[in-house]
């Protein structure tokens, strides 16, 4: 697997450099890493491309068994259709688009690459990546509503970046694949890795609050958030890589204020979470006057909140980390491992990898596509 470096602002990567996002039947990632595994890359699969793959094998006689292969391999092949190329045909300029806007914005608010990171995440967590989390409703009673998604920051942005796309090529690509692109710049634009983003997503037109309940919450232990990575088909190291993305951006002080002041419901100054470096501890209270304090903002990776780099497994490593659920980390043999290898600071391009594929399979949960959805022409309203 090929990741550009981090690479200075007025050279863009070209799109579809790497292999990810390419897919096998039945849906693996192709990851050249160290094994350079030799395998023939099909960019856009159907079902009889995965269907052939069995062709001369023994085939069980039972048609119930039959049918069930095929509603598999069928699902596979759904889910495989999301391909780096996607609108090489219909929208050849949408990276170059989107890409403009970004430069443009962030040159001019650079802390905003955190948030509309976090977005993209917010939004595949629930109904997968469709979009869903940009929706406004009348009643308030939409995604970006419930109190997990009150304090996301950037949907103006992202209207401003879908208009731009929708002057370019009008109704072909989705909200939820712009906002996949916008995420993937907003990683790059930072220092941090690029990645080829698999395309062809469309937008749900279901957004309901309180299905916030799969998002991770800062709050949680290694039970909880590995459970709810499971549920979008992430696993431990995929836990611990994306939890990186702490790496860049900020955070209200409500987000993390139990650990200095009612870690176990007692509300009072001495009730901290003692896994906590307590200098650290000490730091974060001074900015942090209350539990109830809801305006002030915290850098999440101190010192480099605008670089994407491994200085969140340092502090993750020292107990430092931002949140209940980054210290969670360490009480786990997969991501404490992860943790402890990356917080040496010599393994760079190993992590950018792993981050750049983590991402494409976050991005590849439960996705819409062919006919299902809708490609909205304006990313807070449903099509009329």
């Amino acid at each position: 697997m090929r990741i550009l470096p981090a690479a200075p602002e007025d050279s863009p990567p070209h799109a579809g450099v790497g292999t990810l996002g390419r897919y096998i039947c039945p849906g693996l990632l192709i990851q050249e890493q160290q094994q350079q595994l030799k395998l023939p890359l099909i960019n856009q699969p159907s079902s009889f491309s995965c269907i052939a793959k069995g062709r001369g094998e023994k085939m069980g006689s039972r048609a119930v068994i039959v049918a069930l292969l095929l509603a598999a391999v069928a699902a596979t092949c759904a889910r495989a259709q999301l391909h780096e190329k996607f609108y090489s045909e219909s929208c050849p300029s949408v990276e170059d688009v989107v890409r403009k806007e970004m430069v443009r914005a962030l040159s001019l608010a650079p802390s905003l690459a955190g948030p509309l990171l976090r977005m993209h995440f917010h939004d595949c967590f629930v109904r997968g990546c469709d979009g869903s989390v940009l929706l406004d409703s009348a009643n308030k009673t939409a995604e970006k509503d419930a109190l997990p998604n009150q304090t996301l920051r950037g949907f103006g942005f992202v209207d401003r970046v879908k208009a731009a796309v929708e002057k370019a090529c009008p109704d072909t690509v989705s909200c939820a694949d712009v906002l996949a692109l916008i995420a993937r710049d907003a990683v790059w634009l930072s220092k941090g890795p690029f990645w080829a983003v698999p395309l062809g997503r469309r937008d749900g037109s279901v957004s309901i609050s309180n299905e916030t309940d799969a998002l991770p919450p800062p709050t949680a232990n290694i039970t909880v958030l590995t459970q709810l990575f499971d549920a979008v088909n992430l696993d431990a190291k995929d836990l611990v890589v994306l939890s990186a993305a702490h790496t860049i951006g900020t955070s209200h002080c409500f987000s993390f204020s139990d650990r200095l002041y009612n870690f176990t419901g007692m509300e009072n100054a001495s009730d901290i979470d003692p896994t906590l470096e307590p200098h650290y501890m000490m730091k974060l209270k001074s900015k942090c006057a209350s539990l109830n304090d809801n305006t002030t903002l915290v850098e999440m990776d101190p010192g480099s909140f605008k670089t994407f780099d491994l200085d969140y497994f340092k502090l993750v490593s020292k107990r430092r980390g931002l949140f209940h659920s980054d210290g969670a980390l360490l009480t786990h043999p997969v991501t404490r491992a992860y943790v402890q290898r990356h917080a040496t600071g010599a393994f760079k391009e190993e992590f950018f990898a792993d981050f750049a594929a983590s991402m494409v399979k976050m991005g590849n949960a439960n996705p819409l596509t062919g006919s299902q959805g809708e490609i909205r022409k304006k990313c807070s309203v449903v099509n009329h």
